[in-house]
């Protein structure tokens, strides 16, 4: 990777959410039109449900030294953008009375299985990314380059479930990392408390009633006493001991 240039890049996911969001602008400037969508809210839902998912994506990712919970949730949100894009696709087929591809049959597996290149970027990323972009999608070009708007439904509709299980597991993968390591954000609020707990040991904080840490001082947030300080032990949550301030 080079230096400046942001992880989502190399994604697999970023890459097949773009080839999606191509097809499916294609899809509905050629498809869509007065009589089926008059005032063309189908054509805006169906482009912007595209553009969320690979938007997400690469915000998800650039979010992954700040804040690890951020980028799990970005990517979710990416995942319901490409399942309502989906449903959109299997309406269009039943429609007509027109039912998706089997996932046993031939199509759907050609579709499924059809390998994409490996990035190879070396410099100028953006030129060299868009560039692998199309290559991509020019794979799908037998399904999708036809007036044959029930084929290219369910060539999408592949494509859409495919890129699903894609970022199953990409969140995956991001669950145990946050689970092993956290993230920035978490890993500053640790230093944050490191720090109050040495700030409190030179400042003689009285011991916890319940275990004999050093105690915090905090403020509360609600009740009574709202407003005021009180002193909290340094080993909360595990820990509920409180001391009353003087």
């Amino acid at each position: 990777m080079k230096i400046g240039i942001v992880g989502y890049y190399w994604l697999d996911t970023w890459i097949l959410a773009n080839v999606i969001q191509l097809v499916t602008q294609d899809f509905c400037k050629r498809f869509l039109n007065m009589q089926n969508d008059p005032c063309g809210r189908q054509y805006d839902q169906m482009t912007q449900a595209a553009r969320s998912c690979s938007a997400n994506i690469a915000e998800g990712n650039s979010r992954h030294y700040t804040s690890r919970e951020t980028e799990m949730k970005l990517t979710d949100v990416a995942r319901a953008s490409l399942s309502e894009l989906a449903n959109d696709y299997i309406n269009w087929l039943l429609q007509d009375d027109q039912l998706p591809w089997s996932d046993k049959s031939d199509q759907y597996i050609a579709v499924a299985t059809l390998p994409l290149d490996t990035p190879d970027y070396k410099d100028d990323v953006q030129y060299q990314s868009s560039k692998h972009i199309l290559a991509q999608k020019h794979k799908f070009d037998s399904w999708l380059k036809t007036d044959d708007s029930m084929q290219a439904a369910r060539c999408i509709l592949v494509l859409c479930n495919r890129l699903t299980t894609m970022l199953n597991k990409q969140m995956e993968k991001q669950l145990s990392a946050f689970t092993a390591e956290g993230g920035f954000t978490e890993a500053l609020s640790n230093v944050r408390l490191e720090h109050r707990k040495q700030e409190s040991l030179s400042k003689d904080a009285p011991q916890c009633p319940v275990c004999g840490k050093p105690m915090l001082q905090r403020i509360a947030k609600k009740g009574a006493n709202s407003g005021k300080p009180f002193w909290s032990c340094s080993d909360y949550p595990n820990c509920t001991g409180t001391r009353k301030m003087e």
